[in-house]
């Protein structure tokens, strides 16, 4: 089934910002798709500890706003996110069809062979909607948009937000989460995960290169943020903050 349109995708190159501004820019690629702009892909990190909630999460500990890290909104759904020790990837595009879980399985086929190439393969999980939103932490439990390795334990979460036909994915791929600040917001551990078997730049390319063969297969076209696109991303910070 073919679900992305044989175009070139815009390659943003992984940005490092505060919480507000990168879902700011994750809002303005779906605005841009929408408006006529090509499909896009973006990876990125946040500059300092942030919990990003889910578009519907009305309820979270009172106790989070006591912590040393920015709190905003998701434009998608799910619960909450610890953005530290991660990384972040964003793709905006328009499928050729709105069964989701397919559509879910073919935005993740990148991810699956970058972590396969790294030595650990990673399978869908099982877990009804319904029970995860029960748990404060989107990594508390793993549905079928999330990836899990052998053992089980999470190691990257994924959401959506859909406008009209337009989709926009981002998903966090947990590389070294700080143990102590995940037990104090979660009261649990963090997934035991084995270590990746490269440094920063080196899992950026892999990912990059994996998102070439099974996502953007019609190429990606490396293009930073003009100065007018950061003045439109600026207009939308607000829009996320909590």
């Amino acid at each position: 089934m073919l679900l992305s349109a044989a175009v070139p995708w815009r390659w943003i190159p992984p940005i490092t910002a505060p919480a507000a501004t990168q879902m700011a820019i994750d809002r303005w690629m779906l605005q841009q798709l929408l408006a006529g702009g090509p499909p896009m892909l973006r990876l990125y990190r946040w500059s300092r500890p942030a919990l990003s909630l889910g578009r519907h999460q009305q309820r979270w500990p009172a106790q989070w706003r006591d912590e040393p890290l920015e709190l905003v909104r998701r434009p998608s759904g799910g619960r909450a996110v610890l953005h530290a020790g991660e990384l972040t990837y964003a793709l905006a595009f328009t499928p050729q069809t709105r069964d989701r879980e397919a559509v879910y399985r073919h935005c993740c086929q990148w991810l699956q062979q970058a972590l396969a190439n790294a030595g650990e393969p990673l399978q869908f999980g099982q877990a009804s909607p319904a029970a995860a939103a029960q748990r404060s932490s989107c990594f508390a439990t793993a549905t079928a948009a999330d990836l899990v390795t052998a053992r089980g334990a999470k190691r990257i979460g994924s959401a959506q937000f859909w406008h009209g036909p337009a989709l926009l994915q981002h998903g966090s791929l947990l590389l070294d989460p700080p143990a102590a600040l995940w037990q104090r917001l979660f009261q649990a551990d963090p997934p035991a995960l084995a270590p990746l078997p490269w440094g920063r730049e080196a899992l950026e390319q892999q990912l990059r290169e994996a998102a070439e063969e099974h996502l953007c297969t019609e190429g990606l076209i490396s293009e930073p943020l003009s100065p007018e696109e950061w003045a439109a991303v600026r207009v939308l910070e607000p829009l996320s903050r909590v």
